[in-house]
């Protein structure tokens, strides 16, 4: 757990917000579980600059993906009606 409140703590600097908002944003995306604890052993070779580009990277794009998901939901479900 100590490589992924580094990684919170690094993504925070890097977007200059709260460590609270970060840890939040990858909870409700699943970045933690599903992407930076199983690839601990390739990111925490990572430089922290490095690291928190790619987090926020992954961040952004999953955060996309959701949207377009939950948007594409939405338009099957109004063409069904």
């Amino acid at each position: 757990m100590t490589f992924v409140a580094t990684c919170i703590e690094t993504t925070a600097r890097w977007l200059d917000v709260s460590y609270k908002e970060v840890y939040q944003r990858m909870k409700r995306v699943g970045l933690i579980e599903r992407y930076i604890i199983p690839h601990y052993e390739t990111l925490h070779t990572e430089s922290r600059e490095n690291l928190a580009q790619g987090l926020v990277e992954c961040l952004e794009k999953t955060v996309e993906s959701s949207f377009l998901l939950i948007y594409l939901t939405r338009i099957a479900q109004i063409t069904i009606r």
